[in-house]
């Protein structure tokens, strides 16, 4: 009965102290344990095991463990192959069904190490009867097949969360640590087409009983699906159990006079620092162990608590914006663009805000980044198109005829369809001519498929759309996408004018994108004019047009109107045009 696998034998004769801790061990110990000689009969048992059998070492002393109802918990094929095989190994760990006091068999599962001398001869043998008694006893009486897998005899999911729940319980209590594994062989419904479905379920039992065979005392390995598995280990594994397991899998298999290979892709959380129900437990493990099939297959994974909250708390908030969408809790500000040199007005740049009912007026670097390069982008992006046409629609019936700057997200622009939406938009408002609305992308949304971007853009300046880059030059290809690009403005970046007085490579670089958009005759605008000085500067550099808050700050549309009646008595500003 004795099914084996490699361990180090004993190299020295333990001292009095560490004999009375391990004594104190075996008597305290919550699984049954049995100590047997070299020939597997019973020398010692502990409480344990009296408690869950009924017998005392009188009944079972110079005994087998088959003579006194600890057997096998079937003798299919598989299962002698595979005892046959570990006969020529130190440890082992099988399924078993043994009788309880109550004269009824139980399934459980027993680890058996056979402990060498210090010559290397078989001393005798440790062996751990683990109950897999989670079954409530009112239940005791129910078929088996409700707990467990009827292929490999192993522990259903139904059994397995009970399970879950008894080991996290022990794990608080022992304060040890705890891991939920989630096993899948790659690629199993390929292998298992080229074999019938017989042999297929040979190779899964076989598969099952080479895993438990790895696992140590009360670690449990369950089947939840075709070939889906799921591993509960109570011995503070690492990463080199995990390399050694997966090892072990790539091993080929005999089935039916064929050699098969296999690979698993695993999935690992660990409880306490996964604190959460059993149930998210095992979520969690399968979200790691499809990970491990994303990173290419036959690897683990293990499940990071705080990049998965962290991945919540993202989601929550998405959430929170679609909410935003559909109560309109959205808002556009205006950002005036000036002719510094002739003082006029030639358009405003539509930013986006967000008035929260709990937290005020939130800016765009609060939210933005939540809905990065997600479909929530494309969402918001028709929202804010659609608000500036109608803003426009409504300025031009109070007098006010100034094109509206539009930031487009390369998720947007770049989105299937993304023109003839545009275009159904500009028929749904007439009364707006199409140059009136401009498209501001950013110079790494072009460079992302230029081809696409070429492409969509020449198809909106047919419909009279005109573009402009914004943040040029912070991209990696200027030069190539200005030669390449229909624009009709270039947007200096912010993060160079505001420096620009005080930097020398911002400076230059100012002049090198001005330079360069007069040479192929673009016109430009500087973003983050704060101050006068920087007018005259970018005045004397060559650039005529500007917008920052020197100017004036993004406000609500209403404010407008107001601002452009003022801004001619700016005095400061219009000595610039003299």
């Amino acid at each position: 009965m004795c099914q084996l696998i490699p361990q180090n034998y004993q190299t020295a004769t333990p001292s009095a102290e560490a004999e009375d801790l391990t004594e104190a061990v075996f008597r305290q110990a919550n699984e049954a344990i049995i100590i047997t000689d070299a020939e597997n009969r019973v020398l010692h048992i502990n409480p344990a095991f009296r408690e869950l059998t009924g017998f005392t070492l009188e009944d079972v002393l110079g005994k087998t463990p088959e003579a006194f109802s600890i057997l096998p918990l079937d003798d299919t094929q598989t299962t002698r192959f595979m005892r046959e095989e570990l006969r020529l190994r130190d440890r082992s760990k099988s399924q078993v069904s043994y009788q309880s006091h109550d004269g009824q068999f139980y399934p459980g599962m027993m680890s058996i190490n056979r402990v060498r001398d210090l010559h290397g001869e078989v001393n005798h043998h440790v062996i751990v009867l683990a109950d897999l008694s989670a079954i409530p006893s009112h239940a005791r009486h129910l078929s088996r097949e409700v707990y467990f897998d009827a292929l490999t005899g192993l522990p259903n999911l139904h059994l397995l969360t009970q399970l879950i729940q008894e080991s996290m319980a022990h794990a608080d209590k022992s304060q040890t640590p705890l891991a939920v594994c989630s096993l899948d062989i790659d690629f199993f419904k390929k292998v298992n087409d080229q074999l019938s479905p017989q042999v297929g379920d040979v190779l899964l039992s076989t598969f099952s009983q080479r895993i438990s065979h790895l696992l140590f005392g009360d670690d449990v390995l369950a089947r939840v699906g075709g070939d889906e598995f799921v591993l509960l280990l109570h011995y503070g594994v690492d990463e080199a159990f995990f390399d050694k397991l997966l090892a072990s899998i790539r091993k080929p298999l005999m089935i039916e006079g064929q050699s098969v290979r296999l690979t698993a892709s695993l999935g690992v959380t660990l409880y306490p620092q996964d604190a959460v129900q059993g149930d998210v437990l095992l979520r969690h493990a399968n979200q790691a162990m499809y990970r491990a099939k994303q990173r290419g297959r036959d690897t683990f994974h293990i499940f990071d608590p705080d990049h998965d909250r962290l991945l919540q708390v993202r989601h929550e908030q998405r959430q929170r914006f679609i909410v935003a969408l559909k109560n309109d809790e959205l808002r556009l500000h205006y950002q005036p663009q000036v002719d510094m040199r002739s003082g006029e007005v030639v358009g405003v740049e539509a930013l986006v805000r967000w008035q929260h009912p709990e937290h005020g007026l939130l800016p765009p670097a609060e939210f933005l980044p939540v809905i990065d390069a997600t479909s929530l982008e494309v969402d918001l992006g028709e929202w804010v198109l659609e608000t500036a046409m109608r803003q426009l629609s409504l300025w031009s019936q109070n007098g006010i005829k100034l094109p509206i700057n539009v930031n487009i997200s390369p998720t947007h622009l770049l989105v299937s369809g993304f023109s003839q939406r545009l275009a159904a938009l500009l028929a749904r408002h007439p009364d707006v001519p199409p140059r009136m609305l401009k498209l501001e992308v950013l110079e790494s949304a072009a460079m992302h498929d230029i081809q696409s971007a070429l492409e969509t853009m020449a198809a909106c300046q047919r419909l009279g759309v005109n573009f402009a880059i914004d943040d040029f030059g912070t991209g990696f290809s200027s030069l190539t996408h200005l030669r390449q690009l229909p624009v009709n403005l270039i947007k200096i970046d912010k993060s160079f004018v505001r420096d620009m007085l005080s930097d020398q490579d911002d400076m230059a670089i100012v002049e090198s994108v001005i330079y360069m958009a007069n040479r192929f005759k673009h016109p430009m605008l500087a973003e983050g004019v704060e101050t006068l000085a920087h007018a005259k500067a970018l005045l004397a550099l060559g650039c005529e047009l500007a917008q920052g808050y020197g100017i004036a700050k993004p406000m609500p549309a209403e404010a407008l109107p107001m601002w452009l009646s003022d801004w001619p008595t700016r005095e400061d500003w219009s000595a610039l045009t003299h």
